[in-house]
């Protein structure tokens, strides 16, 4: 790219900066010598050695109340979503062919796409899915379109149909007649089909191609009450009839949860040994279609003496297992692989007051660990050798409920977690992934996935990334023990291989004080019903905030340090534009 336009880019990006800066009570210091004897991390970002594409795997979400798309608060998230991508961010929701209503609820949504009248005829109805779709396109985001569940007329076991689940309650109340396999195999076939024909025409050939289609969500556990072969089969009807609506269309699957599991890892084999070698139940010749390959990753965090503590190790030892399946199989191994829920732990819709685990999600624990997380799924991808495309945040938000609820969301009532603001740093990450030496650091990878996060030490550590006008660091400071009582952390980022002498350097912080409206909503009070100057406070509590005004700084040929001070559970994004 010219550096004309680089330089054209940045002063644009200069005028339009929101210079909206906190006092900060910590300190930022740049050096520009070697470290002296004060102990700290030492990260060393080198980047002229490029070690792959830093694709978007993080702009993917997903949530189990479709209805909540198109309302208020939904449509604003969704908007806020699309802003912080530079590409098209995909978008995965249950209960898209479930009958109902539309009405919404915990873990509960339908659309009515498919009814039959009184002599069993189909009675096709895209009224709500076109509703729910039409919030994505007009936003320049895409459905990772799940193929699910089962409508009522459909259902070999329609009755009780309906759930009314309430956090607190067994969770094994919601799998009700949608779970259940078809009575007609060919009934659904041709529903599936009227689907993407109907999407064909009311969003065109080209949009559609470019969607991902995917079967049904956990069937190895209460999702799907039939049986691995009844699952088998439905996949096979569901693919051929994709293919026969848009032969080049994507589609996928299985999406089964936990690979760590014996049980889960055998399902995920099970199909891929069907679709590469089984026999076709609607052709009958050998395989199925396979574009992409789905499986949930889930951590499992506890209270321990009255404090959170989370699993990483749990949630990153299923995507392990998960790649090293994927990677056995030399046919499949360079298909895209999606996780298509990758979370700390498993129902977003059980709150703090019922599940006191769950008090991570409102503060800066939520976001550390995503940072973390992903960070290592990168890292995990490069192991095994595998294309991981996407991982589904299986959180959205939640409408009408109290403020920080402790709901597995990205807003409440309209107001921005932290956690949201890490996707904003990893938006402005673009380019290819470069080498961070990791010598002295405390926890590899591969010691994360194995022991998780439990020393007396935290894991800091950084992933970085080079484009034609810019370069980015994003930093952490995660411990698995939700414990912020204890001293900051002392960082030195040793820099080499930046080809410009001359950088404008910008430095974003999630912590206690910054980008973060939780934070912001205790020291008001905790109001339950705040004033529109109060929420107006929040929203702009909620946005990722400048820790230091943006400054141009010299870089050396040799390499450049930079000190930090990172407090727990924070984390930040330090980016160079020339």
């Amino acid at each position: 790219m010219p550096n004309r336009y680089c330089r054209q880019m940045l002063k644009f990006k200069m005028k339009d900066m929101n210079l909206r800066i906190v006092a900060a009570f910590l300190v930022f210091i740049l050096v520009f010598a070697e470290s002296n004897a004060q102990e700290s991390v030492q990260l060393q970002v080198n980047f002229s050695k490029r070690i792959g594409p830093m694709n978007p795997i993080w702009a993917f979400w997903g949530y189990d109340e479709p209805n909540y798309t198109y309302m208020k608060d939904g449509q604003k998230l969704l908007s806020e979503m699309a802003d912080l991508s530079p590409v098209s961010v995909f978008v995965r929701a249950h209960s898209l062919l479930v009958t109902g209503q539309g009405t919404h609820a915990l873990k509960w949504g339908s659309t009515n796409a498919y009814t039959e009248d009184e002599n069993g005829n189909p009675v096709y109805n895209w009224a709500i899915i076109d509703k729910i779709f039409d919030m994505y396109i007009e936003r320049g985001m895409k459905p990772l379109a799940q193929i699910g569940f089962m409508p009522k007329a459909m259902s070999v076991k329609p009755e009780p149909y309906r759930h009314y689940w309430k956090p607190g309650a067994n969770y094994e109340e919601i799998f009700t007649g949608w779970a259940y396999p078809p009575k007609d195999y060919g009934k659904w076939a041709e529903l599936v089909y009227q689907w993407v024909r109907h999407s064909i025409e009311r969003y065109g050939r080209e949009e559609v191609e470019s969607w991902y289609w995917e079967l049904w969500n956990e069937p190895n556990i209460g999702y799907w009450r039939g049986t691995t072969e009844e699952y088998l089969k439905l996949y096979d009807y569901t693919a051929d009839a994709v293919q026969r609506a848009l032969p080049t269309a994507k589609i996928g699957g299985p999406e089964i949860t936990g690979p760590g599991w014996n049980q889960a890892a055998e399902f995920l084999r099970v199909f891929l040994d069907h679709v590469s070698e089984g026999k076709n139940y609607v052709t009958g010749e050998t395989g199925s279609p396979l574009d992409f390959i789905t499986f949930h990753a889930k951590g499992s965090p506890k209270l321990v003496n009255g404090m959170v503590r989370m699993d990483m190790g749990s949630q990153l030892r299923d995507i392990s297992k998960g790649f090293e399946i994927v990677a056995s199989y030399p046919a499949f191994k360079d298909l895209p692989i999606i996780i298509g829920e990758s979370d700390p732990e498993g129902c977003a819709a059980c709150s703090e007051a019922d599940y006191p685990y769950n008090a991570y999600r409102n503060g800066t624990m939520y976001s550390s660990y995503t940072a973390a997380a992903f960070a290592k799924k990168y890292q995990l991808a490069d192991h095994f050798g595998v294309n991981l495309l996407g991982a589904v945040t299986w959180g959205f938000e939640f409408e009408n409920q109290p403020w920080y609820a402790g709901f597995r969301d990205m807003a409440t009532n309209g107001v921005d977690k932290p956690v949201l603001n890490v996707f904003r740093m990893f938006g402005m990450m673009q380019g290819d992934r470069v080498e961070v030496d990791q010598e002295k650091v405390n926890y590899t990878f591969l010691q994360v996935r194995d022991e998780s996060v439990r020393g007396s030490q935290p894991d800091i550590n950084a992933i970085a990334a080079i484009d034609d006008c810019s370069a980015t660091i994003m930093v952490w400071n995660y411990h698995d023990d939700n414990d912020l009582n204890v001293p900051e952390s002392p960082v030195t980022i040793r820099i080499e291989g930046l080809s410009s002498r001359k950088v404008l350097m910008s430095h974003y912080r999630i912590d206690q004080e910054f980008s973060n409206s939780y934070t912001a909503w205790k020291t008001m009070g905790s109001p339950q019903e705040p004033t529109p100057e109060q929420i107006s406070s929040l929203e702009q509590a909620g946005q990722l905030e400048l820790f230091t005004s943006p400054q141009w700084l010299k870089i050396r040929e040799e390499s450049t340090e930079l000190r930090i001070s990172l407090p727990r559970q924070a984390v930040s994004l330090i980016k160079f534009n020339w």
